[in-house]
């Protein structure tokens, strides 16, 4: 049957205004540089951790390596947003992606070598996470000096969407790599992807970037960023939020492999096509808030509490079939909690904020790791694999719940 006329104009309205970000260059090459980097990224995440996790067998090890990983985003970050807030974010990137290539470099080196200390895997992991602290306000405040302010919702969301078609592409490859030919291929697969980043970086225009007014070296601007947040309510509600679901909730990389291999007795396989639905259901609940203009508390809320009920279906799953189409649901509402609330900090935030607003958004959301994951995993060993969905899933019922009654409160 052809198409009537107005069939093709209209799905081509919907594709430029989904993807509208893409059309502007700049942001063109960083999206193809940073998907292919963060399929490398989530290689070695994957790797790491089921390395862990078969060498001790023990969940307190494996929030332990999360703790590594993220921990120095929980005493770096303010500082970090800080330097993205001075710096030309450009030439940060080029130093914090090329620190983070050798990190990985050495992990190749490590795994190939026999008979390494764990111990020393989890060195290098926290070597990462302090660039890991560095380099994440740069890298999501740089993507607001690639487009224009009304853009800035949509490339969020569509950077969210790379992320997460990575997370499909990386724990597949992870898995097919350790099956075949071990965990330092996996790690050196890393390292060569971040060629693809720093060139990208190089062969973007600069006269085309809409870089932010640097912040001047002064005293007391840390503690100025966190009274410009404490002033704004739409700011510390999401906060809040964020809070108690980077400490209870958001902590996947801790919880699924201990969910698939104590909660369902699933293999190595099953976790990394879990970790590849859930990550399919993340990109469709990318594109679902990708058209979105405006953000709200109340988009957060639902957001929230979207999350917790599709995790408290994935906890009471009877087997690994069942497990990936809930996998899929929790991705898909994980990332739109994630999506809404970065993007009203963007769009919310004064541009000379930008940094320090997105580094507390991470150290909230990733930085608790270190409080979050050894509890968690602890809590594997303590009650079973699926006692930290269940938590998880309360936490952000309670804190959508809470958020609702302070947006209510605050008019």
């Amino acid at each position: 049957m052809e198409p009537t006329p107005d069939a093709v104009p209209v799905a081509a309205s919907w594709s430029r205004r989904t993807f509208s970000a893409l059309w502007e260059r700049n942001f063109r090459l960083f999206f193809v540089g940073q998907f292919i980097s963060n399929s490398g990224n989530w290689l070695t995440i994957v790797a790491l951790t089921l390395l862990v996790l078969h060498r001790t067998g023990s969940g307190v090890a494996v929030g332990l390596l999360g703790a590594c990983q993220f921990g120095p985003m929980l005493v770096l970050s303010a500082f970090a947003g800080l330097v993205a807030d001075r710096s030309d974010k450009r030439r940060l990137l080029y130093l914090t992606q090329s620190l983070e290539m050798a990190q990985s470099a050495t992990l190749a080196v490590l795994a190939f070598l026999p008979h390494v200390p764990l111990p020393v895997f989890f060195v290098v992991a926290a070597a990462g996470g302090t660039m890991l602290a560095f380099d994440n306000p740069g890298r999501r405040s740089f993507v607001n000096e690639m487009v224009p302010p009304q853009l800035i919702p949509n490339a969020v969301t569509l950077y969210s969407a790379n992320v997460n078609l990575s997370r499909m592409v990386g724990p597949t490859l992870a898995a097919a790599l350790i099956a075949t030919v071990g965990y330092g291929w996996s790690f050196a697969l890393d390292a060569a992807s971040y060629v693809a980043v720093l060139f990208s970086l190089w062969r973007m225009r600069a006269d085309e970037l809409r870089p932010a007014p640097k912040t001047p070296r002064g005293r007391g601007q840390v503690r100025a960023g966190l009274r410009y947040i404490a002033g704004l309510p739409e700011l510390w509600i999401t906060f809040l939020t964020l809070l108690v679901v980077g400490i209870l909730s958001y902590n996947f990389t801790v919880v699924l492999p201990l969910f698939v291999e104590k909660g369902l007795h699933g293999s190595d396989s099953d976790f990394a096509l879990i970790y590849a639905t859930f990550s399919a259901g993340a990109v469709l609940g990318t594109l679902a808030v990708a058209r979105r203009t405006s953000m709200s508390v109340r988009t957060v809320v639902w957001a929230c509490l979207g999350l917790g009920v599709t995790m408290f279906a994935m906890a009471f799953v009877p087997n690994v079939g069942v497990a990936y189409p809930a996998a899929a649901l929790v991705g898909a509402t994980s990332v739109v909690y994630l999506t809404v609330t970065t993007a009203l900090v963007q769009i919310r935030a004064d541009r000379e904020m930008v940094g320090r607003v997105l580094a507390l958004q991470a150290v909230l959301l990733i930085g608790t790791t270190p409080v979050g994951g050894p509890f968690l995993g602890w809590l594997a060993d303590s009650a079973g694999g699926r006692a930290p969905v269940l938590l998880g899933a309360g936490g952000a019922v309670l804190a959508g719940v809470v958020a609702w009654l302070l947006d209510r409160t605050s008019g």
